[in-house]
């Protein structure tokens, strides 16, 4: 159970021009208890690493191909982030008039009626688990690179499920190593992790242009019909669309560190949007060059050696940018407790650690359970950024404090358009990736996701009806900020 510092309404011996940030921060019913390491660039490097586009989209451009061939690769993508751009603003929209590390569930305490736990405690599970579950694919993601190496580079090996379960352990092992070793640091290492992302990027780039020995004119990625899929045009390009959107997900990571950015309400809106622009340049620019896959790398460079030096130093850019992912989002005295030398919440990070090695082990009982989990997680995520957003909308912006970013009345629109697209990409997320259907081929995702909010109903009525209290708002001084 939340145990806040201040009481609504109290004044304590705090002026608004002595520290502004701890002023506010204490306003939105947090102690000021995470040192503010990050500034403009490091925050930049943590919320790219984490979004980390072109990486992204390079573990599922693959599908696209198979749902309309380049062209649906290449313009999907565009499409994927338009949408994506008008629910990122909107959201940022949010953090910037209530800047606060809870984020969504945060959002929608404040937002909604007086007395109302409920849709707060739904929104801080499924953020709290859609970050847990993105956390282990991008494990899963550094794991199967590692194991594709391997098997590039010898023929006959084939990894077995328990040999990629224990590389995805080892790579989970390596990669919170530096949340603890160099917490105070973790702003140095999201710089480094933006640096190699950025080099990265160019490498793969530079090397498949300068490489590649044959290339399709320009009028291949216009031409239709080049999908295997079994959809109709139009059903495959929306799936393509809702796809290629796994290349912008967890724009609202920056969003969970207001509590270590100075003027957060200012900064975090522009990393956001920053973040979205630099993942369009660098997948849209590295995509229309030859595609790069390990096997169509190879063929354009025609170099086993190139080829598995490009993908080791891609597994190596999974790894580093792990490490922040790791923080979750507590909700108790004990997951919330900062540690007095570390300075982040030990508990927490531990606890995901631990379910990211126990959610590794569907992957030996069913892949097909193991992926569909992931595909859920990232549909609860942009569940959690559209309930604020639509509480907004039944209240009114008019009732947001005076902020940094005012979309005035185009914030309507980025509201309306994302509770409409929502309903749109539950049901494309839900359906097969292709036709005719197999046991083998079926989509779970919407079992999972009637199973987990069944779970988490389950958690508010036996506890979180009695012990969740939400964060403990000055609305006085939240006005006045």
């Amino acid at each position: 159970m939340m145990k806040p510092s201040i009481q609504p309404g109290t004044v304590q011996n705090i002026q608004s021009n002595d520290d502004d940030d701890d002023w506010i921060l204490q306003a939105n019913g947090h102690p000021s208890a995470m040192p503010r390491q990050f500034d403009w660039l490091s925050a930049l490097g943590l919320g790219f690493s984490i979004t980390n586009s072109w990486i992204g989209y390079l573990s599922c451009f693959g599908q696209n191909l198979t749902y309309g061939g380049a062209q649906a690769c290449i313009f999907s993508l565009i499409v994927a982030f338009a949408i994506q751009f008008l629910v990122t603003i909107g959201l940022a929209g949010l953090g910037s008039a209530y800047p606060s590390s809870g984020g969504q569930y945060h959002f929608c305490y404040i937002l909604s009626s007086s007395g109302t736990r409920y849709i707060s405690y739904i929104v801080g599970w499924l953020s709290v688990l859609g970050w847990w579950i993105v956390t282990c694919s991008g494990i899963s993601l550094a794991a199967l690179v590692l194991n594709g190496i391997v098997s590039f580079s010898m023929d006959d090996y084939v990894a077995k499920q328990w040999q990629t379960y224990l590389t995805y352990v080892g790579v989970a092992v390596v990669t919170i190593i530096p949340v603890f070793v160099v917490s105070r640091r973790i702003s140095v290492i999201t710089q480094i992790s933006l640096f190699l992302s950025f080099s990265g990027y160019l490498i793969f780039f530079v090397v498949s242009l300068a490489m590649h020995k044959q290339h399709q004119p320009s009028s291949f990625i216009l031409q239709s019909g080049q999908g295997n899929s079994g959809w109709s045009h139009g059903t495959a390009w929306m799936l393509a669309v809702s796809n290629a959107m796994y290349a912008f997900g967890g724009t609202d990571g920056v969003i969970h560190i207001c509590e270590e950015i100075p003027k957060p309400g200012r900064r975090v809106p522009q990393v956001v949007m920053m973040t979205m622009v630099i993942g369009l340049v660098t997948c849209l620019s590295l995509f229309i060059s030859p595609l790069p896959s390990i096997e169509l790398v190879y063929q354009v460079t025609g170099s086993g050696k190139v080829t598995v030096g490009l993908f080791i130093l891609l597994c190596v850019i999974y790894a580093m940018s792990l490490p922040s992912q790791w923080n979750g989002m507590p909700f108790s005295n004990f997951f919330s407790t900062i540690h007095g030398t570390l300075h982040f919440p030990v508990y927490t990070t531990i606890a995901a650690f631990l379910f990211s090695c126990l959610y590794g082990l569907l992957y030996l009982a069913s892949t097909t359970a193991f992926n569909s989990i992931i595909t859920s997680a990232v549909l609860f995520l942009n569940i959690t950024y559209t309930v604020p957003q639509a509480l907004v909308l039944c209240y009114g912006r008019s009732s947001l404090p005076k902020r940094y970013l005012n979309l005035g009345w185009f914030g309507y629109v980025c509201n309306v358009f994302f509770i409409l697209w929502i309903f749109i990409r539950t049901v494309l997320i839900c359906m097969p990736p292709g036709i005719p259907v197999a046991l083998n081929s079926m989509n779970y995702t919407s079992v999972v996701l009637v199973g987990i909010f069944t779970v988490i109903n389950g958690f508010w009525f036996v506890t979180g009806r009695q012990k969740f209290e939400g964060p403990r708002i000055d609305w006085g001084r939240l006005q006045a900020s």
